[in-house]
């Protein structure tokens, strides 16, 4: 569990858009960090795909490996 501290302005938003959708504060905050954690994950794992470069292939290569050469 974490305990988050937010400016006054940003609580004030917060606890407006759950007071007029019905949910929860502690709802939007969880939806928040799982789509900011989902993004940065898939940041870190293309950043180590361009480090760790493998074979790379020619559109014909890909095509042929694909079974999309006619």
């Amino acid at each position: 569990m974490a305990n988050i501290r937010l400016d006054e302005s940003l609580e004030r938003r917060l606890e407006h858009l759950a007071k007029v959708t019905g949910r929860t504060k502690s709802y939007y905050i969880r939806k928040v960090l799982q789509e900011a954690i989902e993004d940065l994950e898939d940041l870190y794992i293309a950043r180590h795909r361009m480090e760790t470069q493998g074979k790379t292939y020619t559109s014909e290569e890909m095509r042929k490996e694909l079974g999309l050469d006619h």
